[in-house]
């Protein structure tokens, strides 16, 4: 009697073990989940990206009007925009104030002479605007190279999990 009630169990066991699934397809399946929820805050970081770029460029292409580009390609690898010639509001003084193209570096000069941030702030004070729009330049180009980035990371993102659901499907 023992015996059957033994084997009787062990039926029902191995029975009801057949319709549980495995960890695997739970893990699987979990995998799938996670790589879904993944893929819809890449896409949605992709729209906030791209609508914060949209709202950079105009701002950028008005600045960028009031500059000169120049690079000598020859010698360069990053390029200048230089303040256009204009009548600064400061006494008599012949200034060239430029920005790298990648937003790294402002230069200002006076006669040929690369002045030092102290002269500069000097200058401002006396009521220097290119210096002023040559900041505001350099902030603008910094966060259009950093959406770029993180555009360029996120579509990676995007492109990965899209296979991974593909591959899983």
């Amino acid at each position: 009697m023992r015996k059957w009630i033994g084997i009787c169990g062990v039926v029902v066991l191995l029975f009801g073990a057949c319709n549980k699934p495995s960890r695997v397809e739970q893990y699987r399946a979990e995998k799938h989940v996670m790589d879904s929820v993944r893929l819809e805050e890449q896409i949605r970081s992709m729209a906030y990206y791209t609508a914060q770029l949209d709202s950079l460029m105009p701002v950028a292409d008005s600045l960028i009007a009031l500059f000169n580009y120049e690079r000598n390609e020859k010698y360069q690898d990053h390029g200048f925009y230089v303040i256009k010639n204009e009548k600064l509001k400061i006494k008599n003084y012949e200034m060239r104030v430029m920005v790298r193209d990648d937003g790294k570096e402002i230069l200002a000069y006076k006669n040929g002479k690369r002045l030092t941030d102290e002269r500069v702030n000097e200058l401002r004070r006396e009521g220097n605007e290119a210096y002023q729009r040559a900041e505001h330049l350099q902030v603008v180009i910094r966060d259009i190279k950093e959406l770029e980035k993180r555009i360029f990371k996120t579509s990676l993102e995007i492109s990965k999990y899209e296979k991974r659901l593909k591959a899983n499907s």
